[in-house]
This record gives structure tokens, sequence and C-alpha cells, in this order.
């Protein structure tokens, strides 16, 4: 009996360590069969997986080991448009459709679309990284003519390049002659001839070509910036909430609104007492909520809306100051006039001799009726497009409350 059971017992301990062995041996070869597919896998053009339809129903998944562009987005399409049955394997039925995307670009996938631009000079060599050192956060337009020359070059050595793109809108068509400035040879120089501030803002400032700005400048020529500091400037606007903004105006002659008048005490104001009857509401343009438009200075957000509110038509911008409030709120803490750093308006009519004498109206005279005459024009604009939606909010009242 003793001798059974001790066969017994060598008989199950030989058989646990045949088991054992070829548990070891298994698993041995399965890792050099693994080791050996996966070094051979690179090489493999498309794979491809069926799962049942008991597992996994309408399901195709490729694995693409050509590791060009090309191929791998082609095939990714391949197997995505696969899983839709009625589409089978056919990739050409796939399309792109993102209707999140900017209008024009819903068939491009999201990842290469690029909604945004800039004015940075970029190199024709090396890496498209390393084209830009210093991003500057600011920029600053001036509208000009050759004969200011003088004074836009001591108006643009006021704003540091490393800090701010300077951009020069030339309405005299005149522009190589710059070049006697160093500054101007790394300037953005667009020139049309007989054009005005405005219209080179509504198609050149665009808010999505100067995104990368915290702060758009956009200044007529004939300024004084002895008594400015750009970057003291910015910092004050921050300080005090400005969205939209420009700095205290002396002048030899007469100024027309007293909120734009540098006063002497405190760093801002955001309000005036004007002469009776001009202003209804303390907290109405033009006795705050207002600026004048010879030398704004926008937020980045704030341009986007004033951008929009350029009517492509009316280019020299007569009743906008006005409407600026439109576009920020309140707008009578988020407008305002920087005091300590002011500047001195010339008052240099360039306008006028860029008209042309019509009908027995002299250029300039011209020019200034047209002005009149768009002030009209936006103010009627205005007026009825906030009638209009009033009208279109009051109908959809009335609809949502019908049972």
């Amino acid at each position: 009996m003793a001798n059974r059971i001790d066969n017994s017992n060598r008989c199950s301990n030989g058989k646990k360590l045949n088991d054992g062995m070829k548990l070891i041996i298994a698993t041995f070869i399965g890792i050099v069969i693994g080791f050996f597919l996966g070094i051979s896998f690179p090489t493999l053009s498309l794979t491809k997986i069926n799962f049942p339809s008991s597992i996994l129903p309408s399901v195709d998944i490729a694995y693409v080991e050509d590791e060009t562009p090309e191929t791998s987005s082609e095939t990714l399409l391949h197997t995505w448009s696969s899983r839709t049955p009625s589409h089978g394997a056919n990739s050409s039925n796939w399309k792109i459709w993102v209707p999140s995307n900017p209008r024009g670009a819903e068939m491009l996938t999201p990842g290469i679309v690029a909604p945004e631009s800039d004015y940075f000079l970029r190199r024709l060599w090396g890496l498209p990284e390393e084209d830009i050192p210093v991003k500057p956060k600011y920029l600053i337009a001036f509208t000009v003519g050759l004969n200011q020359r003088v004074n836009v070059d001591a108006c643009v050595k006021k704003f540091s390049e490393d800090l701010f793109t300077i951009v020069l809108f030339h309405y005299d068509g005149r522009t190589t002659e710059w070049d006697q400035y160093e500054w101007s040879k790394r300037a953005i120089h667009v020139s049309v001839p007989k054009q005005t501030k405005w219209w080179y803002a509504k198609r050149f400032l665009h808010p999505d070509i100067i995104a990368p700005y915290d702060y758009i400048f956009i200044w007529d020529e004939d300024l004084g910036l002895e008594h400015f500091n750009a970057e003291e400037y910015i910092r004050l606007i921050k300080k005090h909430g400005l969205e939209i903004s420009q700095p205290g105006v002396e002048s030899q002659k007469k100024i027309t609104w007293e909120i734009t008048k540098r006063k002497t005490k405190g760093e801002v104001h955001k309000d005036a007492k004007e002469k009776p009857g001009r202003c209804n509401d303390p907290h109405l343009p033009p006795c705050a909520a207002f600026i004048e438009i010879m030398a704004p200075v926008f937020s980045r957000d704030a341009w986007r809306c004033v951008w929009h509110m350029l009517q492509n038509d009316l280019v020299h911008g007569w009743g906008l100051d006005f409407a600026l409030r439109k576009c920020v709120e309140p707008a009578h803490e988020k407008i305002g006039v920087v005091d300590s750093q002011w500047i001195i308006h010339q008052t240099i009519p360039s306008l006028g001799s860029q008209g042309e004498e019509h009908d027995g109206v002299a250029a300039w005279q011209g020019v200034r009726d047209r002005c009149k005459r768009e002030w009209t024009m936006f103010q009627s604009r205005m007026a009825s497009s906030e009638k209009m939606y009033l009208k279109e909010l009051a109908a959809a009242s009335a609809n949502s409350t019908i049972p």
C-alpha cells in the first residue's frame, strides 16, 4: 500500500513538472513570435483586422505602418468611411464638413485651419519658429504723406520696434523715399493714393490679421509726441481699464470737444462738462464714453467690434466717435483720455489736398462736404439698424407667447 501511494505521488509530481515546463516553453515561444512580428511590422503596407459583427458590428480597424503623412491620412479616411455601412469601404464617398470652422473652411479638418494672421516679417530661409526672436505686442498705424515725413519720423521713434509693429498707409502713393529712415525698412507699407485712414483700416486692419496685438493705435500724421511715452501710456490704460482711449490733446487752435482736452491734474479722465445742450446724459457722448478719431487706441476685443461697425463705403469716419460706446460696456468707464501722456494736435489739413475741384467747389470744400454727408448717413444707418433689431425682438417675443 505504501509503495502504491509513493508511486502515485511520483506520477503526480512528474505531471505537474511537465505541465509547468510546457507553460514556460509556450510563453517563451509566444514572446519570440511576438518580437519577430513586431520588428517586421513596419515593412507591411496595410493590415486590416475585421472583427466579427457579433463582437463589434460595422467596425473595420486599419493599422497604418507607412509613416508618410499622405498615406496615413488617406488610410485614416478610408478607415473612418468604412465605419458607415452605407459607404462600405469606398473612401471616395467620405466628406469633411465642420460647421464650426470659419465660413468657407468647412471642408477642412479643424487642425489645419489657420484663421488668424499677423504683420510679423519672416525670413525666406531657416526654420519658421526661429524667424521672430521677439514678437511685438502692439501695432501703430499712421496714415501719411511724404510732406510730413519729418514729423512722422519723430513720432515713430517714440514706439519701440521690439514692442510695436509699425504700419504706414501712404495716401500720396510715395513709399521709396521713406527708405532714408532705417526703421522704415522694417515697417509695413501700404500704398493706395487718395484714400483715408478708415478706408485703410477697414481693408488692412481686419481683426483676424492683427489678432496677435494687444492694442492697436490708429493715428493721424499731424501729431506732436514730445510729451508722450508709449510704454507708460499702455501701463496707464491697463491700470484704468480703458478699452478705447486717446491721449489728452493740446493745440494752438480750437479743440472741438471738452473731453479730449488735456487736464493738468491726474492720470486719466473719463468725463467732462460740455457746453449747455450738448449732453442729455452725463454718461453719454460727448460728455463721457467718447474720444475723437484723430489718435484712438483700441484693445484687441474693442477693435474687433469697431471694425465691424466701420461702413465699407463711408471713408472719413465722421460720427464713429459717437458710436464707439456700442463696443464696450460700461462705456463711460472703459472709454477715457490719458492726461499724463499727451499729444499736440498740429492741425495740418492734409486730406483737403487729396480732393479734386468739382463744379466750382474747391477741393478742400468738397472733402469737407463729403465728411458731413457721411456723418448724417452713418447716424441714419445706425438708427435704422437699431430700430429694425428692436422690431425683430418684439416680433420674436410676441411669437414665443402664442400658445
